[in-house]
């Protein structure tokens, strides 16, 4: 997840939100026989092809947990294609190749897959085999769903809070992460130091939008942002809260300079490298995903750092001890051939507590059932904890499954990038822009 979360996502964006029409008509070519048994089947056998995007390391855990569902169910194979992003998941569901079920990196593919049919309507299996959703939080179960049709469950979620070097607050008198974007403000400006030539030696933290984690959607729970109506038209333009957030972060880039940050940041380690600049020390206080807790363990042990939920909006004080939630998803391709053995695997990755567990101590992300974070098996340190506490926080909040994916996402946070720059002269007139650019793209899958 990670990286994958962060930059295939980005990267999807921009292909979901221009092609939505091709996505929807090239997923829903074909039949599919959807009717299931009345009864689980008591033995599975044949084979289940199960495509996945982990590798490496992570592939070996993913391969591992399959390993024990193959064992308990020894007439069946399960043929795991590793590797494969949501693009080549995609193209080969529309294809008609042999998948039954594939995991994605990313919850943005749920409005494509759902309204298109290329996951299947899990409900059926849901009802006939009393899956309990509850033991999701409102937040995970929102994502797996689109329109009314829950084509996906969720598999391990990415939740993101404040990372603070204590070394770097306490020697700038501090003795606990701010809670508010004020206190965030005030704390990083006063723990920024400059070269003599006045450019940035020290960062308090970056508030530029674009680096590293800092994206608008992980922003919009600091400040109960709205992303779509009910009708999945953009609501942005018309949220008081979002512009108040943009004021606030473009202030914040004003005080110390948009060149001197620009420059500063083009000067950092890549995120996912041994020289993050959270981890070399160049960043006081960073905006990360929980699994920045095992980079560090690998990448920079002796650092001291604590965890804290992300600062709130001022006037918003309750949202504290909330954050962003996203994660991957699976569900069983309309063209599966063995869709009883696909749906019992996915209920096991998603459903059977020992295994997400085991995918969770592997992968270091968060499990999204109740039991799973109750359990005494997982593997927690104080860091990892805030993580958990952020994850069940009932004002914790997610971006909304669209049949643009995370185009409206993107188009978002490309006209932010803008405007933190100076390049926009008038943000409500720019704001209504892009409520018009991703309500065009929307009627570009959905009609007139």
């Amino acid at each position: 997840m990670n990286q994958r979360n962060r930059v295939r996502r980005l990267a999807a964006a921009t292909a979901l939100a221009a092609t939505g029409a091709i996505v929807l008509a090239g997923c829903s070519t074909g039949t599919a026989d959807t009717t299931i048994e009345k009864t689980a089947p008591s033995e599975l056998t044949g084979t289940v092809s199960f495509w996945h995007f982990f590798s490496d390391r992570e592939g070996d855990v993913i391969q591992s947990v399959v390993d024990e569902f193959e064992a308990a169910n020894p007439r069946l194979t399960v043929e795991v294609h590793a590797g494969q992003d949501d693009e080549k998941l995609r193209k080969a569901i529309a294809a008609g190749n042999d998948v039954d079920l594939g995991l994605s990196y990313s919850t943005d593919i749920v409005g494509s897959f759902c309204a298109s049919g290329a996951f299947r309507d899990l409900g059926p299996y849901i009802d006939r085999d009393d899956v309990d959703l509850t033991q999701y939080s409102d937040t995970v179960r929102s994502y797996t769903e689109f329109d009314g049709v829950r084509c996906s469950m969720p598999v391990l979620a990415d939740v993101y809070g404040l990372y603070f070097n204590k070394s770097l607050l306490a020697g700038g008198g501090f003795s606990a992460p701010p809670t508010t974007l004020g206190e965030l403000e005030t704390m990083a400006l006063a723990l920024t130091t400059y070269n003599d030539d006045g450019s940035i030696k020290t960062l308090g933290f970056n508030p530029m939008m674009g680096f590293y984690e800092n994206s608008a959607a992980h922003f919009g729970p600091l400040a109960d942002t709205t992303w779509l109506e009910d009708d999945g038209t953009s609501a942005i333009g018309g949220d008081e809260n979002w512009r108040a957030l943009m004021e606030w972060q473009k202030d914040f880039v004003d005080e110390i300079g948009y060149d001197k940050l620009n420059a500063f940041t083009s000067g950092l380690g890549q995120e996912f490298s041994g020289d993050n600049a959270f981890q070399t020390g160049q960043i006081a206080m960073n905006l990360d995903g929980e699994y920045r807790t095992a980079f560090i363990d690998d990448q920079a042990p002796d650092l001291d750092y604590g965890t804290a939920p992300m600062p709130v909006a001022d006037d918003q004080p309750d949202l504290l001890g909330a954050g962003y939630i996203t994660g991957n998803i699976a569900g069983i391709s309309k063209g599966s051939r063995n869709p009883e053995a696909a749906w019992a695997l996915l209920k096991y990755l998603t459903t059977d507590t020992d295994a997400i567990v085991s995918l969770s101590n592997g992968l270091k992300n968060v499990p999204t059932t109740e039991a799973a974070l109750a359990s005494p098996d997982l593997e927690v340190s104080e860091q990892f904890q805030t993580f958990l506490d952020i994850i069940e926080d009932p004002d914790s909040a997610t971006t909304p499954p669209s049949p643009v994916g995370a185009g409206y996402q993107q188009s978002f946070e490309d006209f932010w990038q803008r405007y933190q720059s100076g390049a926009v002269d008038d943000l409500e007139k720019g704001l209504t822009g892009i409520d018009q650019e991703i309500d065009d793209a929307l009627s570009l899958t959905t009609g007139p």
